[in-house]
């Protein structure tokens, strides 16, 4: 009886309660890491800006005078509709007529041009595809000169108004690009004229 009494005593092994572990718990203590701030150390850009020589400039300018003094005979239908142009551009009338006083003059300077300054890697790149843009322009602006030789030059009605029509078209697109490549160059800036930008670069 008395091993009887002695069971059932509360024992302080069989009435403890269950630890966490023996639920299934898994206690993970917080460790705490002190990373130290690295300082990243800052970054400098500088860009250097490179001006455009002045004779780059200059080259670059006077290439363009070529397509323009070739293109001048388109705006004569324009000049006498526009009398103030004329008188503007009455300066240039006299250079354009030394330019066409020596024989071949257009073709000595095309291709004086072409192949002193295009093809002659002593330039820089400015100022050969600023001069490559005017030898592409003034290959197109001989273009409508050509198909005036094959059709003729009618003298009135529906084909003198075509053909002052695209007269003063060519000489407004001329003088535009003139104008244009003129004064980016002079600023020392790279001129992208339509339709010939994209035909130069692929020739330098």
């Amino acid at each position: 009886m008395a091993f009887i009494s002695l069971l059932r005593l509360p024992s302080p092994f069989l009435s403890r309660p269950p630890t966490v572990l023996s639920q299934g718990l898994i206690l993970i203590p917080k460790i705490k890491i002190n990373i130290p701030n690295q300082r990243r150390a800052p970054i400098s850009v500088s860009a250097v800006y490179t001006p455009t020589p002045a004779t780059d400039r200059l080259v670059s300018a006077l290439s363009y005078t070529l397509p323009f003094f070739n293109s001048i005979h388109y705006g004569r239908f324009f000049f006498a509709r526009v009398p103030a142009l004329a008188a503007a551009l009455s300066p240039v009338f006299p250079l354009l007529s030394v330019y066409r006083s020596f024989p071949y003059a257009s073709f000595v300077a095309f291709f004086a041009l072409y192949l002193g300054v295009v093809r002659n890697p002593a330039f820089s790149r400015y100022v050969r595809f600023n001069s490559m843009q005017a030898v592409v322009l003034d290959v197109f602006l001989a273009l409508p000169t050509l198909v005036q030789r094959i059709f003729g030059v009618p003298s009135r009605g529906i084909g003198f108004k075509i053909l002052e029509f695209g007269y003063n078209a060519v000489f407004l697109f001329s003088f535009g690009c003139f104008i244009y490549g003129l004064v980016s160059s002079v600023l020392g800036k790279t001129p992208y004229l339509p339709i010939v930008a994209s035909a130069a670069d692929r020739q330098l």
